[in-house]
């Protein structure tokens, strides 16, 4: 099963000169409709590929809108007994916080708008100004509320959708899982999303890049930044790859929850590096709603919060790059 989400945010890319130095061990494979690896320095004997794998079933069976039985396909039919775990807890509690600071423009009751519009669990609507409106009235974060290990809904019809942080949080667990068993270097990334942890084999910090944003995906890989990264998450959102053209109209994935349209601004992708991938994962969508401007307004009176941004944005026909004076200093260089 996939998380949808996953596939639009995999737009990072990793070198690695580690081959063959039996020290770095590299876990490569697919998970959640995307691919994952994970790489990191240990003892030779410390392959923890099926734990991984648990790791992985464990989150699908309480985020994945895909898997029938899991946590949150049974709150969405309004199952009444279904208590929440930990995993829902964490993502459900990190989101209501990145909603509050946004106001709203960050949603995961989007839900049956992004159905509508097919980038969901169920099947495509035919879209209209009399759907999306009726849909509008089951949408707001303040309609869900969590009450010890049950999720209350202000209506049956409010449905949840954790694509725009699921992955970051499941880099957050895998990690986690490496630091409990003593690992202190490593890099992990699943679908595009990622945590660098100390440093690699060389002694020298994990390098990754930011690829351009381009609509179609050819055999080559354009890169638009490369840069450095140590004890830090990464995550990139962008409206480029999951998409589709209707009626002459180019309908994307990530959804204005207060308008019910798809966001529009002149923001191709937005790259965050916060203290862990949830979090960079959910303000990398949320600045994608928001558009540039209004972004840099966010971060000029959110300082507190420690984000550090990367932007390219289309000025009348040309790309151009916007980078907060944190995430310059990691990179290396802008192509």
């Amino acid at each position: 099963m996939k998380f949808i989400f996953l596939s639009c945010a995999a737009i990072l890319l990793l070198f690695s000169c580690n081959r063959g130095i039996k020290s770095t061990i590299k876990i490569s494979g697919a998970a959640q409709g995307t691919s994952y690896n994970i790489t990191y320095l240990a003892g030779q004997h410390s392959n923890y590929r099926e734990a991984f794998d648990s790791i992985f079933k464990k989150i699908d069976l309480s985020l994945s809108t895909y898997i029938p039985a899991s946590i949150i396909s049974m709150i969405n039919k309004n199952d009444t007994a279904v208590a929440v775990d930990e995993y829902f807890s964490e993502v459900f509690n990190k989101s209501m916080e990145v909603s509050e600071k946004t106001k709203g423009l960050f949603d995961v009751t989007v839900a049956p708008i992004i159905n509508a519009y097919g980038f969901g669990f169920t099947k495509k609507d035919k879209v209209n100004k009399v759907l999306i409106d009726s849909l509008l009235k089951y949408v707001g974060y303040k309609k869900v509320r969590l009450e010890g290990r049950k999720l209350l809904k202000e209506s049956p019809q409010v449905m949840l959708d954790f694509n725009a942080i699921a992955q970051g949080y499941t880099v957050d667990v895998l990690a986690s899982f490496l630091e409990s068993k003593g690992i202190s270097n490593y890099l992990v990334e699943v679908g595009g999303e990622l945590t660098a942890k100390g440093k690699n084999i060389n002694d020298s910090c994990w390098t990754v890049g930011i690829e351009q944003p381009n609509e179609i995906v050819m055999d080559g890989v354009s890169l638009k930044a490369i840069l450095t990264i140590k004890d830090k998450s990464l995550a990139t959102s962008g409206n480029y790859k999951k998409f589709y053209i209707e009626g002459g109209k180019k309908y994307t994935h990530i959804i204005n929850p207060f308008t019910g349209y798809p966001a529009k601004s002149n923001l191709l992708s937005a790259s965050v590096i916060a203290g862990n991938c949830m979090t960079a994962d959910a303000y990398a969508t949320a600045f994608m709603v928001m558009g540039l401007e209004n972004s840099k307004q966010f971060l000029s009176e959110h300082t507190n919060l420690h984000l550090e941004v990367f932007f390219i944005y289309d000025e009348n026909g040309a790309w151009k790059t916007y980078t907060s004076k944190e995430f310059e200093e990691n990179v290396a260089i802008v192509l």
